[in-house]
């Protein structure tokens, strides 16, 4: 049983409504996390806002390596919605299904370029707060200091999404049936 449930759609305030109203355009349906963030509405508000300049057409850093930092950390924080959602996005953004299964053991992988091996190492360290002089130094080598705010702002929105997802045990809303990490088990795997 989720830690918090939501309310009846019409209890949010008018501009949370909003916000569902461009999730159900989007997804065909409201977003579990947004019913659950929707309780704190300025909070929530400022979430989706910030979201929205991660993912802008215009960031330095290219869409499918966001989402591709976006699904790892996800993985690792274990937060099944955003798994679900961020693989989806991220299939839709060209990458294969055989690249997006290979995504937890990406270091052993010759699927990922040296640019997506430097990003998801970076997203790694900065989850499991391990980031040191030697990565920050070859970040700073490969991309610009805004594109590196910007990566890093990114991985930090995802860590703070994807932690209180699988704190309230929120669920994968089926987008992408993609397999589990190892410690996981699901005998089926579905194209996004």
């Amino acid at each position: 049983m989720p830690a918090v449930t939501s309310k009846p759609i019409g209890q949010y305030p008018w501009f949370i409504r909003l916000f569902f109203w461009k999730q159900r355009r989007t997804y065909g349906r409201v977003l579990d996390p947004g019913l659950l963030w929707g309780r704190s509405p300025w909070v929530f508000a400022s979430v989706a806002l910030l979201y929205g300049a991660f993912d802008r057409r215009s960031s330095p850093i290219a869409p499918a390596l966001r989402s591709l930092v976006t699904v790892r950390v996800s993985q690792i924080n274990h937060c099944a919605f955003c798994v679900d959602i961020n693989s989806a996005t991220l299939a839709k953004r060209g990458v294969s299904m055989e690249k997006i299964d290979a995504l937890p053991q990406w270091q052993g992988s010759v699927l990922f370029d040296s640019e997506e091996r430097l990003a998801l190492e970076y997203a790694e360290a900065m989850t499991l707060n391990r980031v040191d002089d030697d990565l920050r130094a070859r970040l700073k080598a490969h991309w610009s200091d805004d594109a590196l705010v910007e990566l890093t702002g990114l991985i930090a929105f995802q860590n703070l999404s994807s932690k209180f997802n699988a704190a309230l045990d929120v669920p994968a809303q089926g987008f992408c049936r993609v397999p589990r990490p190892p410690s996981e088990t699901r005998a089926s795997i579905d194209d996004c």
